[in-house]
């Protein structure tokens, strides 16, 4: 198996079309978090004149209102009030800031043409990430998994643990902040 990307039907695709086709994804999904944030804020504005949303949008809304309170929400929301587009911009190149910061983007109303002028390059940046770094380590996974599942196995291991043990130190420096916090 020393082929993966001809095993996986991927050796006809060229690195520009690669590239572009992980661009429309990122592209398509980034817009679509953005207007949902959009479509959230117009429907919280009619919510507080007493025209609650009703059916799925109506619980749409309201987990999207929740999260806009929660830690995550609240900093996402901070991060493009301080930094506006250029927050958009450099999520791309972030592990799980890229929605919270374009749903954020929607909900604060940042116009649509400055989101799109940010959103654009980062769209590009993600995609030649994921074109290159990405694909090596999926290509990389499938070749262990043919090779070993043993060895998968094992690899897939030491990541869940690295991740358990950062979720921890998060979960123990947030703990900590808000019991300082507290007594201050």
């Amino acid at each position: 198996m020393n082929d993966v990307p001809a095993v996986l039907g991927l050796d006809r695709l060229t690195f520009p079309a690669l590239v572009a086709a992980l661009f429309v994804i990122v592209l398509l999904r980034a817009q679509a978090t953005y207007w949902l944030g959009r479509a959230v804020r117009s429907s919280t504005v009619r919510l507080g004149r007493g025209h609650p949303p009703t059916g799925w949008w109506g619980r749409v809304v309201m987990a999207v209102e929740r999260w806009s309170r929660s830690a995550g929400g609240r900093r996402a929301l901070a991060l493009v009030r301080r930094w506006g587009a250029l927050a958009v911009t450099l999520s791309f190149f972030t592990v799980g800031v890229q929605t919270a910061v374009n749903a954020a983007a929607g909900l604060s109303r940042m116009p649509f043409a400055r989101y799109l002028l940010a959103m654009a390059p980062g769209c590009l940046a993600w995609a030649l990430i994921y074109a290159t770094v990405g694909f090596a380590a999926f290509y990389g996974a499938v070749a262990l998994a043919a090779g070993s599942p043993w060895a998968l196995a094992g690899a897939a291991a030491l990541l869940a643990a690295g991740v358990a043990a950062l979720a921890v130190r998060r979960r123990r420096r947030v703990g900590s902040a808000a019991d300082g916090g507290a007594a201050g």
